[in-house]
C-alpha cells in the first residue's frame, strides 16, 4: 500500500516539474491526506487566488517557483522560491498569485482529527 501517491516513488524528481497551471487555473494535486497530514502540490496562473479559509491544522508552505501573497490573520507575507510559511492552526488565511506560482502544503493535523480535511475551491486537479 502507498501512502504517497500521484508522484513516483524511488525516483529523484524536480518537484515544480509535476505540476503545471495554464492561464486563469489553480490546480492542485494530493500526493498524501490521512487524518494526521495532507500533502499537496499547487500551481497557481498569475491574478488567480485561493480565498480566505482556515484549517484544524498548521499549513507549512514551501514555494517552488515564482511567488506568491498569503495573507494570515490580516499579515501580508511575500513569499518567494526556496522561501516557506507557517500559516497557524484555526488563523483566518488566503493565497494570492503576484505571477504564476507553484508551492508544496504540508498540513498537520491535531491527533485524533478524524473528519475529512477541507477542500478549497480548486479549478482543476490533476
Amino acid at each position: 500500500m502507498e501512502f504517497i501517491k500521484n508522484i513516483e516513488h524511488e525516483k529523484a524528481l524536480p518537484l515544480a516539474a509535476q505540476i503545471s497551471a495554464e492561464n486563469g487555473q489553480v490546480v492542485s494535486k494530493t500526493l498524501a491526506q490521512n487524518s494526521a497530514v495532507s500533502l499537496t502540490l499547487f500551481a497557481f496562473s498569475k491574478g488567480e487566488e485561493i480565498g480566505t479559509h482556515d484549517s484544524i491544522g498548521d499549513a507549512f508552505v514551501q514555494v517552488l517557483e515564482g511567488v506568491g501573497r498569503f495573507t494570515v490573520g490580516g499579515a501580508e507575507h511575500i513569499v518567494h522560491a526556496g522561501e516557506a510559511l507557517v500559516m497557524p492552526a484555526k488563523i483566518p488565511h488566503a493565497v494570492y498569485a503576484v505571477e504564476d506560482f507553484k508551492m508544496l502544503l504540508t498540513v498537520v493535523f491535531p491527533a485524533g482529527f478524524e473528519e475529512k480535511p477541507k477542500v478549497h475551491n480548486i479549478v482543476r486537479r490533476v
